[in-house]
């Protein structure tokens, strides 16, 4: 990964001296390989060679009041709403379920019994109940979730494609702020995907933005005894001295490449360079990552998961100052072509027996975490699926897989579970009729929870940015935040 090739080292000086080089060229010459920088640098600064025909680039700092954290995780496939957090007791049996709503520590709201640590921390938590949109469709209502747009083409695609709108990630690491060393924007532990179709489901990129805003993804199972993020450490053959030689060459030669790469990208380029270079070098980047540091009952507590795991490191990180981590769910069922994940087409009430528990725990300890350490106040979290799921147990509406001991999609009522970040605790937001079929009172839609999230993280909502793809300019967002959480 480190490699630096006498050849190679000797063109790039030889490069400094030519201002004449075409961007090609100077990508081939000076800029890559070369300089023994990490796969995702050398990914990054790739794509944002190409993106400079983009000229609406801020200072990243400049739109953040000061420093707040957002953790935004999305539980792929879409969970039942009516049998884990917007209960009916009253409905119908082919409504209400098996499942029995318990007491919890804020007085009045009531949660599944399948979610027994949650409701102690439910004085922490705000239930959305009234989320809403019109897509049945994975992908598609993925993409209008992870994005805030409805995707171009509803119902009709699951896989990225160039014309997506960027994700809330990738504007976030174009806009928001980031600590030093730290990247702004993180997700982990997979970018969403149908195994069967081996590609990233739409809008999780930076779309019609460009590939260069993608945020920094850390691919794995922070579970495993040997889980690493490669390419922040240097490696055993690679001295401090070395790295700082490399980082004297980029100095170097940063003359020329402001020539070649003039304009917005440029500045991209540089950031991307110091960015990469701060983590390489800084105890502070690789420690934020090192689950190791934690203890043995902290990991306990999150429990022994993936998904738990994840959480836990979305705390290291929001803590040492990345603005945006999201975290993706993913769980052994992810070969299962009938009903992955929490997309229960047949046994609804088993799928959630088994998957609730792995969720109450680790999210119940993220929650009491985040606000002993005094985190909460100032983090956002957000935690939820794509869609929820139809009132009535059996009923069809998308999926003819649909068994009778299944729910099928339903993205017109479901709840997104929001703590911290000003968002009151122990409170209920919005409304759904008797049968949790539709919101009654106080809608709020993918675009509104973006602009609210972006709002939160001192990014202005309204701030466009170029997309040659399309040659057109766009808002972050045409929702409204939510301002008032009474």
């Amino acid at each position: 990964m480190f490699s630096f090739w006498h050849d190679e080292y000797s063109s790039a000086r030889t490069a400094r001296h030519s201002a004449r080089l075409s961007r090609r060229e100077w990508l081939r010459v000076g800029g890559l390989s070369s300089l023994g920088l990490s796969e995702l640098t050398l990914s990054a600064l790739r794509r944002a060679s190409a993106a400079s025909a983009n000229d609406e680039l801020p200072d990243k700092t400049a739109t953040a009041a000061k420093a707040k954290r957002c953790v935004f995780i999305f539980l792929f496939g879409g969970p039942s709403h009516i049998d884990l957090w917007d209960m009916k007791p009253h409905a119908p049996d082919n409504v209400r379920g098996i499942y029995q709503p318990i007491a919890t520590s804020a007085p009045g709201l009531q949660l599944s019994e399948l979610l027994p640590n949650l409701a102690k921390e439910a004085d922490k938590l705000c239930l959305l109940r009234s989320m809403t949109h019109g897509d049945p469709v994975h992908g598609t209502a993925c993409s209008q979730m992870i994005t805030g747009r409805p995707h171009r083409r509803p119902g009709t695609t699951d896989t990225l494609a160039p014309d997506d709108w960027p994700s809330l990630s990738a504007m976030v690491m174009r806009f928001g702020r980031s600590a030093a060393g730290m990247p702004s924007s993180v997700v982990l532990p997979w970018y969403l995907m149908f195994p069967s179709q081996g590609a990233r489901i739409a809008g999780q990129s930076g779309g019609l933005m460009g590939e260069a805003h993608n945020a920094f993804l850390v691919d794995g199972d922070p579970n495993l005894k040997d889980f690493a993020v490669p390419g922040i450490r240097l490696p055993n053959d690679v001295p401090a001295a070395r790295l700082l030689r490399r980082e004297g060459l980029l100095r170097e030669v940063d003359s020329v490449r402001q020539t070649i790469l003039d304009g917005p990208s440029s500045h991209l380029v540089s950031d991307n360079y110091r960015q990469a270079f701060a983590m390489i070098s800084g105890q502070r980047s690789a420690a934020a990552f090192d689950l190791d540091e934690e203890s043995a009952a902290t990991r306990e507590r999150y429990g022994g998961h993936k998904f738990g795991q994840s959480l836990l490191l979305a705390r290291r990180l929001v803590e040492r100052g990345v603005s945006l981590v999201t975290v993706n769910w993913d769980d052994d069922s992810r070969d299962e072509k009938q009903s992955p994940f929490w997309d229960t087409h047949h046994d609804n009430f088993g799928r959630l027996k088994k998957l609730t528990p792995i969720f109450d725990r680790a999210f119940a300890a993220f929650l009491s975490d985040l606000h002993t350490r005094g985190l909460l106040d100032s983090t956002l979290v957000v935690a939820l699926g794509e869609f929820g799921r139809t009132p009535k147990i059996g009923q069809f509406t998308q999926n003819a897989a649909t068994e009778k001991t299944g729910r099928d999609h339903w993205p017109h009522a479901f709840t997104a579970l929001v703590a911290g970040g000003g968002a009151p605790g122990g409170h209920v937001f919005g409304a759904t009729d008797r049968l949790g079929a539709y919101v009654t009172d106080k809608p709020v839609t993918p675009a509104d929870l973006a602009a609210t999230m972006l709002t939160h993280l001192g990014v202005d909502p309204s701030l466009r940015y170029h997309a040659p793809l399309l040659s057109e300019s766009f808002p972050l967002s045409t929702g409204r935040m939510i301002r008032d959480w009474g």
